[in-house]
Formats: C-alpha cells, sequence, structure tokens
C-alpha cells in the first residue's frame, strides 16, 4: 500500500559524462566517428556476403549476422548517447529507457548464441571435413540463426516484462551514458532482489553453457589441427579460426568486466568506460577483425572497389 501511495516517476535523466564542453565536444566527435565506421563496415560485410557468391558459406553467413546485430546494438545507444553529451544530459521517458534496455539486452543474448554457433559452424569443418557440406547446409544455417535470434529475443522480453512492474518513485537521475540494467534498478523502490537472482540464474544457460560449448569446440579443433602433419596445413587450419576467436574473446571479456567482476571498487566514469567496450567499441572493430584477418573479405572488397574505379 506505501508503494502506491508514492508518485511514480515517469521519465528519467541521464547525467553522461559530467565533464568539461571540449571534452564533451571531443567525445561526440569521436563517438560519431567510431558510430558511423560501425555502420559503414558492418554494412559492407552485409553487402559483400549477400552479393559475392565464394562467399555464401556457412560461416559467412553467421558473419552477416554477427553485422545485423552489431547495427542494431550500436543503433540502439550511441545515437542518444551523442546526444546526451552534446546537451550535457538528456531526459529519456520510462517507455524509452525500458526499450533501449531490451534492444541492449536482446542483441547480446543473440550473440552469445551466435558466437556458439559459429563456433560449431568451425568444429565441423575442421574435424568432421567430409560431412561439413551435409552437416551445415543453408537450410541448417537459416534455422541455427532464426533459432538464435527468437531465443535472445523472446527471453529477454520475459525478463524486460518483469521490470516493467517495479515502481520507480525517488530519484530519476541515471549517473550512467544509456539506460543499462544494473544503473536502472538502483533507482527503483521496489525490493529487486528477485530480478538481481533471475539476472545470475540467466546468466547459466545465456552465458557459461555458450562459454562451455566454445572451449569445447575449440579444444577439438586444437586437437584435430595438431594432427596435421604439415606446418602449412596447420596454419590454415588456425587462420579459419582466429578472427573468431578473437571477436569470442574481445565479447566475453568485455561483459565479464562490465557484470561479472565486483564494481564497487570502480569509480561511475570507469564503469561507464567500461559499458563502451561491448556497446561502441565491439561492433566497431568486429568488420576490421573479419576483415583484416580474412583473405576472402579483403579479395572481396579490392574485387568490388577495383570494379567501381574501373566504372
Amino acid at each position: 500500500m506505501q508503494e502506491k501511495n508514492l508518485t511514480e516517476v515517469t521519465e528519467f535523466f541521464l547525467l553522461g559524462f559530467q565533464t568539461s564542453q571540449r571534452l564533451r565536444i571531443f567525445l561526440f566527435c569521436l563517438f560519431f566517428v567510431v558510430y558511423c565506421g560501425t555502420i559503414c563496415g558492418n554494412l559492407l560485410i552485409i553487402t559483400l556476403v549477400s552479393t559475392i557468391k565464394n562467399l555464401q558459406t556457412p560461416m559467412y553467413f553467421f558473419i552477416s549476422q554477427l553485422s545485423i546485430s552489431d547495427i542494431l546494438l550500436t543503433t540502439n545507444i550511441v545515437p542518444n548517447l551523442l546526444h546526451v553529451l552534446l546537451n550535457n544530459g538528456a531526459a529519456i521517458s520510462f517507455i524509452d529507457c525500458i526499450t533501449q534496455l531490451y534492444f541492449l539486452c536482446a542483441p547480446e543474448v543473440f550473440e552469445c548464441f551466435l558466437l556458439t554457433v559459429m563456433s560449431y559452424d568451425r568444429y565441423v569443418a575442421i574435424c568432421n571435413p567430409l560431412r561439413y557440406s551435409t552437416i551445415m547446409t543453408s537450410g541448417h544455417c537459416v534455422i541455427l540463426s532464426i533459432f538464435c535470434w527468437l531465443l535472445g529475443f523472446s527471453v529477454i522480453l520475459i525478463y524486460i516484462l518483469k521490470i516493467t512492474k517495479l515502481y520507480f518513485c525517488g530519484s530519476n537521475i541515471i549517473d550512467h551514458l544509456f539506460c543499462d540494467i544494473l544503473p536502472f534498478l538502483e533507482l527503483s523502490c521496489s525490493d529487486t532482489f528477485v530480478i538481481h537472482l533471475e539476472i545470475y540464474l540467466l546468466c547459466i544457460p545465456l552465458v557459461f553453457i555458450p562459454t562451455t560449448i566454445i572451449v569445447a569446440s575449440y579444444t577439438y579443433i586444437i586437437r584435430a589441427v595438431l594432427r596435421i602433419p604439415s606446418s602449412t596445413g596447420r596454419q590454415k587450419a588456425f587462420s579459419t579460426c582466429s578472427s573468431h576467436l578473437i571477436v569470442v574473446s574481445i565479447f566475453y571479456w568485455s561483459l565479464f568486466f562490465v557484470y561479472v567482476v565486483p564494481t564497487k571498487g570502480l569509480t561511475l566514469t570507469s564503469s561507464k568506460i567500461l559499458s563502451l567496450l561491448y556497446t561502441v567499441v565491439t561492433p566497431f572493430i568486429n568488420p576490421i577483425i573479419y576483415s583484416l584477418r580474412n583473405k576472402d573479405i579483403r579479395k572481396a572488397i579490392k574485387e568490388s572497389f577495383g570494379k567501381r574505379a574501373t566504372w
């Protein structure tokens, strides 16, 4: 009864970086350039995979799905972040905050499962090369991709619906760059113990199980590669996995430092900077990693720009 008598908060205020105007303008320009690079880089990969016949394989199909997720994630965060930086803070309605939180968490969960599927793809390619074409058919790849999308967005939707039932009746200031889960829950007047418990319980199927599958896949991959007699063959086999392994490492380490490592000893500024790792930095460097470390994509880029130059 006491909660119902309190005035409910319907709008929040994102503080962003409370610093000098010069630094905020510099950060605005930096994030704007990074955002443009992220969109262009990921759109380039999506276009190449959909138009170049040599890239229409399971591995590149999953890379294009990762690019779609990165575009969705960074578009959900960066435009509003630029608005916050430009105005030294900005108001955001309750429904917009919930929407931003949903489209922050859902792509992250999707990527957890997609990176797991990609590790299985590499496992089949290296450990069962003769059966690869029959196991990883185009139909199976589409089904696996759809499953990852549905699982990521449906699980988070159930969780978000529970958050909408919380009461927010005190301070409406979120000392963060965007509506992230932990700063958001700290403002609630309701008991959030169950919500926090669900976060940790969800980590088991959404993070630890995919991580276990990825580690197991690469354990078998390494064992299979080490059995290859020629050093050239081993190098070629490892090169097909290196890009994915780098992306997996960056993705999981950034999530680990933000959500798993205790943040009590961190300043608010440090916490904000860490949150930029998986929302801004990772979507930006993913296409760079796949472009620099993949001969097929580099070749496709050169051919595409070469043809345009001849026009």
